[in-house]
Parts: structure tokens; C-alpha cells; sequence
């Protein structure tokens, strides 16, 4: 099963995002816009992986304690279009012993530097060319007072995300 380990938003952060992706498609931004649902940040993405339990016990290893996060910016990575976070060195350093913790545990996951962000539109495109009108990006903040483990399937309508167990809170 493909897996992934995230930060989920309460409601006053997806009403954000999801106000701000309606502002987009209303300025004919297109593409394949992130469902409500499945907003998140991940963490760590481990990918196909039998024993979603190993992963909970290397979780449950490393001392997480509530994070403030803040909406901050927008961005794109090729076709990804994304919103940012402000800079958060306690989330930061608790992605890298989350993941040391995976590393010494033996459960594989993607190394690719942690660049916190929130997909909001997949291979998205705009009138005029690649540069996305924004005149106000979304604002909100939260304290995450968890972190939960994911799996990842693919549905007729697109990515399901379900939690299959958490840490803290």
C-alpha cells in the first residue's frame, strides 16, 4: 500500500485554501485542482510499503509535541502550483527525526529535501502564459496537534486519502 506521513488541516485553513482555489478558476486558472479532502502537507512520502504498522511504532519513537503553522506565500514547482508555510525551524526539526527515525528503523521514503507546501493545482495552466495572477494569497494559521500516517489509492475520481492511525493530540 502506498503511504505517506502529513499534517491535516483544521477547517478555517481549508476554507482558506479552498476560497483562494475558486478565486483561481474564477481567473481561469485550470488544471487538476486538489480536492478538499486531500489537502495536506506531507511530511515524509514512503510509497508502496506492506506494514503500515512499522511505521507507527518508528512515529510513535519520535517526540512530537503541537507545531503553529502559517500559510505564507504561493509557488510553483514545474507544473505544481503550491502555498507555502512560514518559516518553522520546530517543524523542520521535527521532520528530520521523524525521518532519522525512519532511516534507522529501515522503512524507505523519498530523501528529497523537506520544502513545506500545500499542492493546490496539478499541471495547471493560464491565460497569458505560466505565471499565475495572485493578488492575495491565502492567510490562516493552526496548531497541527497531530501528525498522521496515510494511505494513498487511486479512486475513479481521482487520489483517496484515508488516515490509518496518528500521533499526538
Amino acid at each position: 500500500m502506498r503511504l505517506f506521513i502529513a499534517i491535516q488541516f483544521e477547517e478555517n485553513i481549508l476554507d482558506a485554501l479552498t476560497d483562494f482555489q475558486a478565486d483561481l478558476k474564477s481567473q481561469g486558472v485550470t488544471g487538476n485542482y486538489t480536492k478538499r479532502e486531500n489537502l495536506h502537507i506531507t511530511l515524509a512520502f514512503i510509497g508502496d510499503y506492506g506494514n503500515p504498522d512499522e511505521v507507527l511504532d518508528a512515529m510513535e519513537q519520535v517526540d512530537f509535541r503541537p507545531i503553529e503553522i502559517s500559510l505564507d506565500g504561493v509557488g510553483s514547482f514545474g507544473e505544481l502550483f503550491w502555498v507555502g508555510l512560514a518559516d518553522n525551524p520546530q517543524l523542520i526539526g521535527y521532520v528530520k527525526r521523524l525521518r532519522r527515525e525512519l532511516a534507522e528503523q529501515g522503512i524507505p521514503f523519498d530523501k528529497k529535501r523537506f520544502s513545506p507546501h500545500i499542492t493546490l493545482i496539478r499541471k495547471y495552466s493560464c491565460r497569458g502564459g505560466r505565471e499565475i495572477p495572485v493578488s492575495d494569497p491565502p492567510k490562516g494559521s493552526m496548531v497541527a496537534a497531530r501528525v498522521s500516517l496515510m494511505r494513498s489509492e487511486r479512486g475513479k475520481n481521482g487520489m483517496i486519502y484515508t488516515e490509518i492511525g496518528s500521533v499526538g493530540e
